[in-house]
């Protein structure tokens, strides 16, 4: 009980006290000068510091000429998306003789897309396509729930 009183003292001593010298106090994050962080996000036009700086970029890791085929046709593909210049993503090929061409895209060390590729190339130009529009869609769903799921008992890689 003497702690509350006391503490309620305090309270009641200092309140009046700034009122009568006629200052306001600031707001703590107008006190502050600007962080280095601040002035470059500033500088740049809004954009944060921490945005990747190579958005847009699609990356072959790809081996055989199956798996470059795909990989012309399925960025040809990506860059006509409006979006595709956000995301960075990568596309890997695994060959193998028996079942052709093992390819995957992957976004954030996430697979957004994953098939085997048959031997005959034929084939490649359309499964690009729709390679491309599964890509962005798991890609628009795993943005939302990185965005939408947080949680103190899971990293954002373990959703």
């Amino acid at each position: 009980m003497r702690r509350s009183a006391v503490l309620l003292a305090c309270f009641s001593i200092a309140a009046p006290c700034s009122a009568a010298l006629g200052q306001d106090l600031p707001l703590a994050k107008d006190s502050l000068p600007k962080s280095k962080i601040e002035t470059a996000e500033q500088r740049a036009g809004g954009k944060s510091v921490f945005d990747d700086p190579l958005g847009g970029v699609v990356v072959n890791r790809t081996v055989t000429v199956l798996g470059d085929d795909f990989y012309q046709y399925f960025s040809a593909f990506w860059r006509e998306k409006d979006i595709s210049s956000k995301f960075t993503i990568s596309v890997h090929e695994r060959p193998s003789a028996r079942f052709g061409s093992e390819i995957w895209v992957q976004f954030r060390q996430k697979r957004m897309f994953h098939t085997f590729l048959p031997p005959a190339r034929a084939a490649t130009k359309k499964i690009s396509a729709m390679a491309v529009e599964m890509v962005y869609q798991n890609i628009a769903e795993s943005e939302v729930e990185r965005i939408m799921v947080r949680s103190p008992d899971l990293g954002p890689e373990e959703m």
